[in-house]
């Protein structure tokens, strides 16, 4: 039930962010407001482990990133991104190093620090340049079709594993995940990107969308494993307890953050070449 109430309340404002051209900046604003909190709860799990990351330093990185995705040309968005990257990496080791004492896990704590922003703002802020960088409706389109198949397999992989999952799928990473599941996942994302393609979406066609929903869940379920074995490392159940029934922020974002490179470079060679 909490899961079903939070999607009620977070929903609508995520479809109209999507759906309304001139709420462009809504849609930034919970684009923003999900990288900071799933950027604070990769530095919560990196604490767990006695790390010590920046978060300072990888706040500003990210809201660089984010600003960055802001603007149409991926070339020059390659370059300065690039550019914080670099900068980022050089301030994190100056200020590990003047920290001082003890310094056996510096390696591991500026690691901690550069990981979280390239995890977090950096693959996610590709959502934001999908939105912004396509003009409507095929930035509706595009994002429409992200979610409505991310979130089909992801409840088909949820109900066929709990009514048929037998062969775990990562035993030692995630029990719960079936290869049962998996596969309704996929049959469920596939059913999704047939809809998405007969009810809004025929600029895509089926010879494209299918395969690319297929690939889509994949890369979602390796997302959902990556996320799952660093609570594991950390010792922690859920990243964090912000959404109830669901944990937290990276709980959801992670198979949409592997995701959100793969859809936008999709769309900018197929629609822009």
């Amino acid at each position: 039930m909490k899961r079903i109430l939070t999607a009620v309340i977070v929903l609508p404002f995520l479809i109209a962010s999507i759906l309304i051209s001139y709420l462009w900046w809504l849609f930034v604003l919970l684009a923003a407001a999900a990288m900071v909190i799933g950027l604070w709860e990769f530095y919560l799990l990196a604490k767990k482990l006695q790390l010590k990351p920046d978060p300072g330093a990888g706040y500003v990185a990210g809201a660089a990133i984010l600003t960055i995705s802001l603007q149409n040309d991926p070339a020059v968005n390659v370059l300065l991104i690039q550019f914080v990257i670099i900068v980022l990496t050089a301030v994190t080791l100056i200020g590990a190093t003047l920290r001082g004492a003890p310094f056996d896990k510096m390696i591991a704590s500026a690691g901690a620090t550069i990981l979280g922003v390239l995890y977090v703002p950096l693959l996610g802020s590709h959502l934001v340049s999908l939105r912004t960088g396509f003009t409507q409706p095929l930035s509706a389109h595009l994002l429409s079709f992200f979610f409505l198949v991310l979130m089909g397999a992801d409840a088909g992989a949820y109900y066929v594993g709990r009514a048929l999952g037998k062969r775990k799928l990562a035993p030692s990473i995630s029990p719960g995940k079936t290869w049962e599941g998996a596969a309704g996942g996929i049959l469920a994302a596939l059913a999704m990107a047939t809809l998405a393609h007969f009810w809004f979406f025929r600029e895509l066609p089926l010879k494209f969308s299918l395969p690319l929903a297929a690939v889509m869940t994949v890369v979602g379920i390796f997302g959902d494993l990556a996320e799952s074995a660093l609570k594991r490392g950390a010792g922690a159940k859920d990243a964090a307890n912000i959404l109830p029934g669901h944990g937290g922020i990276l709980d959801r974002l992670d198979s949409l953050l592997f995701n959100a490179p793969l859809i936008y470079y999709f769309a900018h060679f197929y629609f822009h070449s």
